[in-house]
């Protein structure tokens, strides 16, 4: 970590008498050694490489000052020196002596990329320190910053390089309720201290504005106060404000060289424009020799959180937190958050978000090198959950801290000496920029694939919108982010006439970043002859349709659904054996049985019409054709003449074969559908029949899987539990009975012995007809009552497995199922 941010930037210094200082033996390196302990560490690299050069002979001490050299460049950031270092300590067998060594090693190697190299320090240490968290977490989060870096998250980072200087900017706090101006710490020229602080060769630190206008144009950065009353010449920063921004709390170093201090809170209030003498916030505990800063207080200002190194703490700085029960009062003597919030490392700047939400930066945690910024949520209990990584773009491979968000929307600043970072550490602009979808697309023609003007494409979508537009010479069509919102599934349906009707779905469920849909069409002229349909075949003289061919008017069930102006011929053919009365009758018949067919699956009957044209019109063939191993070429008429004219019997009976078919023609594009009584939720319900995903969401407390199924045609909820069978509540029970979508005779068992007092006794065993989840049907399950269940409906694996192969993505909260 740079020097300014390890120490004049976390305000977080002791300032030593040289009394202080330990008692050096005369050697090469007292000089780089009393640097090193006053934090100079600048200083001290040059002292140790001149010392390292008199001490040729004495491996131990070459090795000490190289450990020495090696901790310098890593707290000045210089991490390739860092590295070359600590590389060269681990081939001395440094380590032996001071573990740590491995750990500085692979946090140099993850900060300069090479992340195989860095696990393998991590996989070592751990080793060597198997109750140290750091080397576990370590290997782990190097292992993963490949594939955030490729899988980034939503925010968009970007440097405010306007208000930024070459020195280091960082820590970043809102100043008004208009949230346009933000405070942050500054060593830049202009703070109120005029002399440099020896321990960085910089200024001291203190507190800068700055303000965004209406069009996103930043003032100038200025002093906070001119008037030493917040700024003086001493180090200040690291500010934040209470809920009406009346009052300041920050970090004050005095640094005074004439006697030993350390580094605390302060506040003040507003008066007008101005702001009122500083006082030093009160906590037990905590005096003028305590080193704590960086706080963040909760809207009540009864809760203050901050950094400190502190005894009792579990690792270099610590996260702690204060209460206290009016605000006339001093806060009770500080708590550690303990082990799931802190680590042997360091864990800094937090920034607590809505009372509920704490940002922090910590680099114990594992990340992507440096000080990653983590997040973690308080639950009603008090308990705070595991800490979680904000990931790349949000963290670097260098430091990344400070960071504060707007209260409600999902923008804020961080401090930053990534890449790109103008100084020594600056403020970064982040945002998650909103949803937005496009769609857009082509249509042509299947016969001429030229593009079609003029064809209506209607956008249908499941929260209700339905909005239409027209192709232009181009056979283009588009629909715009006001129309295509996110969360929702779309029918695109595109109709011209004298072309079949077509159709096509895109969805924004689950989708995390925005994006510009591509649909393209391709419309099929009505022709006016008739179109063969796929091979329907009838025992002899028969005219049943059996089961296993009825899978062969699919298609032209959904042409007819998606066409619903269209009127039909069905045309059935048989060969030319037998008389002209009994083909025709039989004919007739069997594209009566085709007709049937399609009533019962929802066709209206004035679409159909049913023709038996027996033998009298044999195929004319449009195309080469080949059945059953025998070739009949293009234009060839299959009458009784040609098939007598060939060579073999099985020639013949293929050429039959082919006489006996069923085709369909258009004959009206100007049907009116008739109204219907059909269940409007039922219509509901199937937005996008091919769509097998669908999203769910986590359980805060539980962590249950929770998503939306069709039971018996009715949406519920259900919860997945993986080891449970199917299951549901009295209640849900009792609503399903209530609203006809279950039966008495639906359970299995005497239902005079089931249904008492108007209650179903618990263990029950329902029959439900059919269960969907995500487009997936499974029918006549067997579901058990449960009086005690938590939940309306729980499905296990077992279930879920007789839908298909199904996943939970956790990453977009999606349930998949193939």
């Amino acid at each position: 970590m740079r020097l300014s941010f390890q120490h004049i930037s976390l305000l977080l210094i002791l300032v030593f008498l040289p009394a202080m200082l330990l008692a050096q033996k005369r050697n090469p390196a007292k000089g780089a050694d009393e640097a090193f302990a006053k934090q100079q560490y600048s200083v001290a690299i040059d002292k140790y490489k001149k010392a390292y050069t008199k001490v040729k002979k004495n491996k131990e001490e070459k090795n000490r000052i190289t450990a020495q050299m090696a901790e310098c460049y890593w707290l000045t950031g210089n991490y390739k020196r860092a590295e070359a270092n600590y590389k060269r300590l681990v081939r001395n067998g440094w380590e032996d002596r001071n573990p740590e060594i491995l750990l500085r090693y692979a946090e140099a190697l993850k900060i300069n990329g090479k992340y195989p190299e860095s696990i393998e320090q991590y996989n070592a240490f751990a080793e060597k320190n198997p109750d140290d968290p750091r080397g576990k977490r370590g290997a782990e989060t190097a292992a993963l910053i490949e594939e955030w870096v490729e899988n980034p998250s939503k925010y968009e980072v970007t440097n405010v390089k306007t208000i930024n200087s070459r020195e280091a900017d960082f820590a970043p706090a809102f100043t008004s309720e208009n949230y346009n101006e933000i405070v942050f710490t500054s060593t830049r020229e202009g703070a109120q201290g005029k002399e440099l602080d020896k321990w960085t060769d910089q200024n001291f630190s203190d507190l800068f504005v700055a303000k965004i206008d209406r069009k996103g144009e930043w003032s100038e950065a200025v002093v906070f106060d001119d008037s030493e009353t917040v700024n003086t010449k001493a180090n200040e920063g690291a500010a934040t404000f209470n809920s009406n921004f009346k009052t300041i709390y920050y970090t004050k170093c005095p640094n005074d060289q004439q006697r030993e201090s350390g580094c605390q809170i302060y506040k003040a209030r507003r008066t007008g424009r101005n702001w009122g003498e500083p006082s030093m916030v009160e906590i037990k505990g905590v005096d003028t020799m305590s080193t704590i800063g960086q706080p963040t207080i909760s809207e009540s200002e009864l809760i203050l959180y901050f950094s400190a190194d502190r005894r009792g703490g579990l690792g270099v700085k610590d996260i702690w937190v204060a209460f206290r029960d009016s605000k006339s009062q001093p806060f009770n003597r500080p708590m550690n958050l303990g082990e799931i919030i802190n680590t042997p490392g360091n864990e800094m700047f937090p920034f607590l978000r809505n009372d509920t939400t704490l940002f922090f930066a910590s680099d114990g945690h594992g990340g992507m090198g440096g000080l990653d910024i983590f997040v973690t949520q308080i639950d009603t209990a008090g308990n705070w959950g595991p800490p979680q990584n904000l990931k790349y773009p949000m963290n670097s491979n260098l430091d990344d801290f400070g960071i504060v968000f707007h209260p409600t929307e999902e923008y804020g600043y961080l401090s930053s000496n990534r890449s790109g970072t103008r100084g020594l550490e600056d403020i970064w602009y982040f945002i998650e920029p909103p949803l937005e979808f496009t769609l857009e697309g082509t249509i042509k023609d299947d016969r001429t694939l030229l593009y079609v003007e003029d064809a209506m494409v209607q956008l249908v979508g499941s929260n209700g919108l339905s909005v239409n537009t027209r192709t232009n010479e181009n056979g283009y069509y588009s629909f715009g982010k006001s129309q295509m919102e996110p969360n929702t599934t779309f029918e695109i349906l595109v109709t011209k006439p004298n072309y079949f009707n077509t159709k096509g779905t895109v969805t924004t469920v689950g989708v995390e970043f925005s994006k510009d849909f591509v649909k393209d069409f391709i419309l099929e002229p009505i022709p006016a002859e008739p179109i063969a349909l796929p091979e329907i075949l009838y025992d002899l003289a028969k005219w049943d349709l059996k089961p296993q061919y009825q899978d062969s008017l699919q298609g032209l069930i959904q042409t007819l659904r998606d066409n619903p102006n269209l009127v039909i011929e069905l045309a059935s053919h048989t060969d030319i054996r037998d008389s002209h009365l009994k083909n025709d009758i039989l004919s007739q018949r069997r594209a009566q049985s085709v007709v049937d067919y399609l009533i019962i699956r929802g066709i209206e009957p004035a679409r159909l019409v049913a023709k038996g044209y027996g033998e009298r019109v044999p195929l004319s063939l449009k195309k080469d054709m080949v059945r059953d191993g025998f070739a009949f070429t293009e234009g060839t008429v299959l009458d009784e003449a040609y098939i007598e004219s060939l060579a073999s019997t099985n020639e013949k009976e293929a050429a039959h074969q082919l006489n006996r078919r069923t085709e369909f023609r258009v004959l009206r594009k100007d049907y009116i559908p008739q109204a219907t009584n059909v269940d409007l939720t039922t219509i509901a319900i199937a937005v996008n029949p091919s769509d097998n995903k669908i999203p769910f969401h986590v359980e805060a407390k539980t962590g249950i899987n929770i998503a939306k199924c069709i039971i018996n045609s009715y949406n519920e909820d259900f919860a997945y539990d993986r080891t449970s069978s199917a299951m549901i509540s009295l209640d849900k029970a009792m609503d399903l009975l209530k609203w006809g979508a279950i039966s008495k005779d639906d359970f299995d068992g005497n239902p005079e012995e089931i249904l008492v007092d108007n209650s179903i006794r618990d263990k029950a065993v329902i029959n439900i007809k059919e269960i969907n989840i995500a487009n997936k049907s499974v029918k006549n399950i067997k579901v058990q009552v449960n009086h005690k269940l938590r939940y309306g409906l729980v499905f296990g694996d077992r279930l879920m497995k007789q839908l298909g192969k199904y996943t939970y993505n956790t990453k977009t909260s999606i349930l998949t199922i193939d």
